[in-house]
């Protein structure tokens, strides 16, 4: 079955940016000058996702602003000839009709908010995109893993490889098979001990999920941090269906860190064409 719909975890509080997100979320701080939901939005549009669902808090209403129109900035550069600025603010990355929107209303951690999309996914195969990481490659990241859900069904999941020390910040695969850049995966476990970890392979944030993954998420039951876990409930899904990694092979940026994010910033800044022979001068003139 096709993968039409994905979903969009967008209700954390962003504690980590603090000031900055203290009234504005997160997934609408800038990378360059687009949004992080962006990137987000338009990997899985170029990937041929259909329906786009957005679970949402308190506080995210610049979320739903932002792929909506804007009449008044509209009429402003059209008065002003600004025709290529008023291209930009009218390409939201989708059309009318494939938005929804669904609130959290208890912070109970990412399993708890995918969950909160179940009655929006049709009782089909989705995409779960977490738009604090941001994957780049040649094609949409997400569409790797559609092409293995295509051949093989099941579930699948985007990985990389870590540093052993920090497999305890990372859902770990235990692999079986491997063929190239797929992996069998026989056991996903929620930020181990780096000595009980069985791989180095991390989950990344892009996910092609079976439908049966609301049933154990419903049931509530609370992992690590006393959240509940989208991993615990994937891993339940083990041996019930076929089940995948992808090695994500190109860059990754987590701008769920400060670090991250500013690393994400200069390196799609060092790609524009606008922007990286400045950027070039800039960074040679702050580093030592």
């Amino acid at each position: 079955m096709a993968v039409r719909t994905a979903v969009f975890p967008v209700g954390g509080l962003g504690t980590r940016f603090l000031p900055a997100t203290k009234a504005v979320p997160k997934e609408m701080l800038p990378v360059v000058d687009k949004p992080l939901i962006q990137y987000a939005v338009e990997e899985a549009r170029d990937a041929g996702i259909e329906n786009f669902v957005f679970v949402t808090a308190h506080g995210k209403a610049a979320v739903e602003n932002h792929f909506d129109r804007n009449a008044e900035l509209e009429r402003a550069l059209s008065e002003r000839g600004e025709y290529d600025l008023l291209e930009l603010a009218n390409d939201p990355g989708t059309i009318p009709g494939q938005i929804s929107y669904v609130r959290q209303m208890d912070a109970l951690g990412l399993g708890h908010a995918v969950w909160c999309a179940r009655n929006l996914i049709a009782d089909e195969p989705f995409a779960v995109l977490l738009a604090d990481e941001l994957l780049r490659g040649d094609r949409p990241p997400l569409a790797d893993l559609i092409d293995v859900h295509r051949e093989t069904g099941g579930n699948v999941i985007s990985v990389i490889e870590v540093p052993e020390d920090e497999t305890g910040s990372y859902g770990i695969v235990t692999p079986g098979a491997v063929d190239g850049r797929t992996i069998e995966v026989k056991g996903l476990v929620e930020k181990p001990d780096p000595a009980d970890a069985p791989s180095r392979y991390a989950a990344v944030g892009r996910y092609i999920l079976e439908p049966k993954v609301m049933r154990f998420l419903g049931e509530g039951h609370r992992g690590a941090g006393g959240e509940i876990q989208l991993t615990d409930a994937l891993a339940r899904l083990i041996g019930g269906a076929p089940f995948h990694a992808v090695i994500h092979d190109g860059p990754r940026y987590d701008c769920g860190t400060k670090a991250g994010f500013l690393e994400a910033n200069v390196a799609l800044a060092l790609e524009r064409d606008d922007l990286g022979a400045d950027m070039t001068k800039m960074l040679r003139r702050l580093l030592p």
